[in-house]
């Protein structure tokens, strides 16, 4: 690892990217994402913000005190700086830093960096391995470069918020931008993915990775593209029914619960007809196989609907356990907290915080046996890092670093 981690004051990272080392200009959700998954397992990630306003996430709700509680936990395990690129000395001082960094995250609008002099070309030349990472709305080039993007224009535009709702209702987005997180998923694989590359072949130069969070989207519906291709069948919303396996739908209790109910092979809807007392299911021709359970849907949800609609939770979940069929309650993120395998599995930690002493956030995921991940914090303050950064990374002095300061460059 070089100085960027040794000489920080702070721990480095653990994990089975640790010595990785990434530098994140990006904003919001999806870019720093990326970033965020890759320092859960050990990369350094130093996020360089612009000074005095940062990253227009912080200010995202939910708050305590003024601080931004979704910026803690989006950005966790960075490192923090200030510096603006729309400077001519700020972009200098971005390409002094690269030759330090195996990678570059940015997700400005196309064309933005070549107009701050830091083309692709500028940023190989500064460092020929770097592998770089742009995210967008629709990617570096088409007819749409131009236009912005937040999840919601990549939910809808990418075919997930038209098969989100119930058949006579309007299209639906989920309770979270969650398009956003698809793109930092796909981000941080490709980024790998490059980096693979980059390390299998010595003279390999670095690599330009165009993200299209749109195009991300459009790929997790995995079916969506060869139904519509090979049966011309344009998908619909059809609620909480899966459109392929049955029994499958959303069932309220009689305790006024809600649970989920899954299940495609005919062992698990054995299992489950065994649940509601009615094995025999399973020797009707109209069930004898997911396809027709599918076209006889509304009939199963008429018989689990009213066995669940009869019984508690705790009577519905008895039943299916002890049948070791496949439902699960519908959890508030309260009934998370208190969920015996959440616990044994330490999938909610405590992550040490400038402002609060400590706050409990998902743990790191996957869980790996030799090399594990670990959060070191949560996001900290506008510049928090900077001298240790500008010391470590270019030398600087103290009064070098304000004279910067004092043009508003850092």
């Amino acid at each position: 690892m070089d100085e960027t981690g040794s000489k920080m004051g702070e721990a480095s990272g653990k994990g089975p990217l640790s010595g990785l080392r990434i530098l994140d200009i990006a904003t919001i959700i999806a870019g720093p994402f990326a970033g965020t998954l890759l320092a859960d397992f050990g990369a350094d990630v130093v996020k360089l913000e612009l000074p005095e306003t940062g990253d227009g996430m912080r200010g995202f709700p939910p708050f305590k005190e003024g601080k931004s509680l979704w910026w803690k936990a989006a950005n966790r395990g960075k490192k923090f700086g200030t510096l603006d690129l729309r400077k001519k000395e700020g972009a200098e001082l971005l390409l002094k830093m690269l030759p330090k960094f195996d990678v570059l995250i940015e997700n400005f609008r196309p064309g933005t960096l070549e107009k701050w002099g830091l083309d692709q070309a500028t940023l190989w030349k500064a460092n020929p391995k770097l592998v770089i990472l742009r995210v967008t709305a629709f990617g570096q080039y088409g007819p749409y470069v131009d236009q912005p993007g937040f999840a919601r224009i990549f939910e809808a535009m990418g075919g997930l918020t038209h098969i989100t709702g119930e058949p006579e209702g309007l299209p639906m987005h989920t309770g979270y931008p969650l398009s956003d997180a698809i793109g930092g998923l796909f981000g941080a694989m490709s980024i790998l993915a490059a980096l693979f590359q980059v390390a299998r072949h010595p003279k390999q130069v670095g690599e330009e990775i165009d993200l299209s969070l749109t195009e991300a989207t459009f790929r997790l519906l995995d079916f969506l593209a060869v139904e519509y291709d090979q049966l011309g069948t344009v998908r619909e919303r059809s609620g909480n029914r899966n459109q392929y396996s049955a029994p499958s739908d959303v069932y309220m209790t009689s305790d006024k619960c809600y649970v989920s109910l899954a299940g495609s092979t005919n062992s698990t809807f054995l299992a489950n007809a065994c649940a509601i007392g009615r094995p025999e299911l399973v020797e009707d021709p109209r069930f004898s196989s997911n396809g027709l359970r599918v076209q006889n849907a509304v009939e199963l949800d008429r018989l689990f609907g009213g066995f669940i609609a009869s019984h508690t939770l705790e009577e519905v979940l008895e039943a299916f356990s002890k049948a070791k069929g496949t439902i699960a309650p519908i959890y508030s993120v309260d009934q998370i907290f208190k969920d015996p395998q959440y616990t044994a599995r330490e999938a909610i930690v405590s992550v040490p915080d400038d402002d609060f002493g400590s706050v409990r956030l998902q743990a790191v995921t996957p869980k790996f046996t030799r090399y594990p991940g670990n959060i070191r914090w949560t996001a900290k303050n506008l510049g928090a890092n900077n001298v240790a950064l500008y010391e470590n990374l270019l030398g600087m002095s103290v009064d070098e670093i304000n004279a910067y300061r004092e043009r508003g460059i850092i």
